[in-house]
């Protein structure tokens, strides 16, 4: 998409949703041509039992479609839409997303913590100069904080800690009220959850700090105004904003220059999360980046639009690796399900239906990895391991998706009837278990004399072969027998057509 179209990611942060705008040049660079930040504090509607309150849902659900009106005009590849972790935690997040992607008008990712750290580094790495620098990345949200080694582009190690500026400020500041009493046990506490980032974030292992997105931005901008050099977070910079918060008692009565009235009510927490984080990462300075992960988003956009650039794809294949999947019979099974589904899709060819394709071909690449910890059940194994694996480059929903996927490829469908009500999971579904049902011999299927298409006179298809083909696989048209069966009680019927 080098090629003048704007992007557009949206950050679902818990204190702020950030809109950022940019088009790429000629070169690969990214040229912002609008960014909206509006401070909905999401993560301060979560109450003990995790769920968003309706007043928290309603402020994010009005920021959404402020910003689905500025994006009215853009494609769906144009934009991408990433949640954090308010949305991870939220046990009400369904809600809260199906209605936030309608007025926003686009699909929202829900990602995990170590993806989510992924694309901070994306963000920093690529609006700082080339370097061989080993770099630390710091992100403390509101809800999460994130920690990322990396050298270049490329990031080496990434965590995520459900510690944060929102959180630490509901929890040890209550009514913005800062005592040193408060800021010892909220320092203490950060410590303690953070602590085994010690072993692969210590001092030994990174050159450079770096710090990214609102609470560094906004302590490095008050460690200035307080006669540290701009653009940078010190210890000695950290001790004064926090004895100037200590002098001032609450946040309400803190008067500075500059210091955002949104960013009140969560800067002890935040100032609370980074001396522990000095402290206990060893830090004597950290550098403010530019870069997060609104820009991590786009980056990761342009990327995936290139099927030699999405990393996704390198995900299964690590994923295919480690659980010594046959990748003959893998390959084998991802190649009749993406011919059996162009069949069936109206609009084959379209980049809507390749992605679509694109996504059955990694299921199926991945349909026999539960078969290393037993054949008994594999797809359900399977469908385990997908739900809950840390594969860079795919958010929750879209590895949800996968394991549904895997669990669907034999069976009963009841199981995966919810999902069935979605016509593009159907035709999936239907391919890859076709594809599974034809390959059994573990060679090459004989595709020449198989029908298979929409079915015009209900709700469904048909499929259906020569008396000859059947001849030759007597076992694959028993096997395509069984399956019309199975989708007998699903609502949309396999009909044979033979003849």
């Amino acid at each position: 998409m080098q090629d003048g179209h704007p992007l557009a990611a949206i950050d679902l942060g818990s204190n702020s949703f950030r809109l950022e705008i940019g088009r790429f040049d000629p070169a690969g660079q990214l040229q912002r041509i609008q960014y909206l930040k509006e401070t909905v504090r999401l993560g301060g509607g979560l109450d003990a039992s995790g769920r968003i309150s309706a007043e928290a849902m309603q402020r994010g659900w009005d920021c959404l479609a402020r910003f689905g009106e500025r994006l009215r005009e853009f494609a769906p590849r144009q934009v991408r839409a990433v949640a954090t972790q308010t949305l991870r935690e939220a046990t009400n997040r369904a809600e809260f997303i199906a209605r936030g992607a309608k007025l926003l008008g686009f699909p929202i990712d829900v990602v995990s913590g170590p993806e989510e750290a992924r694309l901070i580094y994306q963000g920093v790495a690529h609006l700082l100069p080339p370097s061989d620098e080993q770099r630390l990345v710091v992100d403390v949200g509101g809800r999460s904080t994130e920690f990322i080694l990396g050298h270049g582009l490329v990031s080496k190690a990434v965590a995520s800690f459900q510690v944060g500026s929102v959180a630490w400020s509901q929890k040890y500041f209550p009514a913005g009220r800062f005592t040193a009493d408060a800021f010892e046990q909220a320092e203490v506490a950060a410590k303690a959850v953070l602590d085994e980032a010690l072993q692969t974030f210590g001092r030994q292992t990174w050159d450079v700090a770096y710090g990214s997105s609102g609470t560094a931005g906004a302590v490095g901008s008050l460690a200035a105004m307080l006669g540290m050099p701009a653009g940078t977070i010190t210890r000695k910079g950290l001790a004064d904003l926090r004895e100037l918060l200590l002098q001032a008692k609450s946040a309400d009565s803190l008067r500075m220059e500059g210091m955002k009235e949104d960013r009140k009510p969560v800067i002890g927490g935040g100032v609370a999360v980074l001396c522990a984080i000095f402290d206990l990462l060893d830090i004597d300075t950290m550098q403010v980046a530019q870069g997060a992960l609104r820009q991590g988003a786009l980056y990761d956009l342009l990327d995936r639009e290139q099927p030699h650039t999405d990393l996704r794809a390198a995900s299964v294949a690590a994923l295919a690796r480690r659980f010594q999947v046959d990748e003959g019979q893998a390959e084998r099974v991802a190649r009749t399900a993406t011919t059996l589904l162009r069949t069936l899709q109206d609009d084959a060819g379209s980049p809507l239906a390749e992605r679509e394709a694109r996504k059955l071909h990694w299921a199926a690449r991945l349909h026999e990895v539960g078969c290393l910890i037993a054949h008994d059940d594999a797809h359900k194994h399977g469908a385990y391991v997908l739900a809950n694996a840390d594969a860079p480059g795919f958010s929750l929903p879209e590895l949800e998706r996968l394991s549904l996927l895997v669990l669907a490829q034999r069976g009963k469908l009841r199981k995966v009837e919810e999902a069935l009500v979605d016509d593009g999971f159907a035709r999936q579904a239907l391919s890859l278990r076709l594809a599974v049902a034809l390959c059994h011999a573990r060679s090459e299927p004989d595709l020449a004399d198989l029908r298979l298409a929409v079915s015009k006179k209900a709700v469904g298809w048909s499929l259906g072969w020569s008396a000859a083909w059947e001849k030759r696989h007597p076992q694959s048209a028993y096997l395509l027998r069984e399956e019309s069966l199975a989708w007998l009680k699903t609502g949309r019927g396999l009909q044979l057509a033979n003849g």
